[in-house]
């Protein structure tokens, strides 16, 4: 089926975006020894353009940027950042691209938790407070480039990108055939426009990129956890139990070890194991 001419156009701001970003990510990567997986050939590490990871259930999901650790063009290393671009224009479509991102980064991020990844969200053009609320009560940063931003960067190059759901698809292809013939001069003009619009909100999204890539382990509590298994027929038993428990005379079979690490940045890692080995080999883990 042929995509349409405003799917299409959508899918040229979503570029623009990834395009406007990639530097700023590939600088701060650099800076840092660290891997940035972006569309394009990686053979052999991943076969194909896309960057693709797989989700705690088995489900592949492409995504637009990630940030490793020990990864090269040729070595797949800890996943320490996830980031999606992403452009809606109405209001009404908004909360769906929120849980569109949510849905493809979230079971990713929870199979790698124990690296405690950055999640984040580039987006662009119209979104409600609701949506964007959502996706931070997940534990994504925002960085929104508002639509007028938008706008105001394709008219510094005489393009039109003010439409609605009234538009002709022949005024979007007219439109799309205009953004395709832009050169390299007109190109750095829009981005110029763009960064210039959107300094301050790039500065916070990278000044909270290099704060989680950046902390520092501070922390390691440890908990053996002891205690016989008791089993209640009901909620009020088990409450009567409670309210009667005797705190400072706990005893009973070894049960598991609760373990939290904290960061530097106010980031920490809740985890239980049942051995030894299982709680030295994650430590080990988050040390490196």
């Amino acid at each position: 089926m042929a995509t349409s001419p405003s799917h299409k156009f959508g899918q040229l701001i979503g570029n623009l975006l990834e395009e406007h970003m990639e530097p700023e990510l590939q600088k701060f990567c650099t800076a840092r020894g660290l891997y940035l997986d972006k569309q394009g050939e990686r053979s052999p590490a991943r076969s194909g353009r896309k960057v693709k990871w797989e989700d705690k259930y088995g489900n592949l999901h492409d995504l637009d940027f990630v940030i490793e650790v020990g990864g090269t063009r040729h070595q797949v290393g800890r996943p320490v950042a996830f980031i999606e671009a992403a452009w809606r224009r109405y209001t009404k479509h908004s909360r769906n691209k929120a849980q569109e991102i949510q849905g493809a980064v979230l079971p990713i991020a929870e199979k790698y938790e124990w690296d405690a990844p950055f999640l984040g969200a580039v987006i662009a053009g119209i979104f409600t407070d609701g949506s964007l609320d959502q996706m931070r009560s997940t534990g994504f940063e925002i960085l929104y480039f508002s639509y007028n931003s938008i706008v105001e960067a394709f008219l510094s190059v005489n393009i039109d990108v003010r439409f609605d759901e009234t538009t002709p698809d022949d005024l979007f292809q007219r439109t799309i055939n205009d953004i395709e013939a832009l050169n390299n001069s007109q190109w750095k003009t829009l981005h110029d426009l763009l960064q210039e619009k959107n300094k301050s909100n790039i500065s916070n999204f990278l000044k909270t990129l290099e704060k989680t890539l950046d902390r520092q382990l501070s922390q390691v509590i440890v908990i053996p956890l002891h205690g016989d298994e008791l089993t209640f027929a009901t909620v009020n038993d088990a409450m009567e139990f409670i309210n009667n428990f005797d705190e400072a005379n706990g005893e009973g079979a070894f049960r598991k070890y609760e373990v939290i690490v904290r960061y530097s940045n106010g980031d920490s890692i809740d985890a239980s194991f049942q051995s030894k080995q299982s709680v030295l080999d994650f430590l080990a883990y988050v040390s490196q």
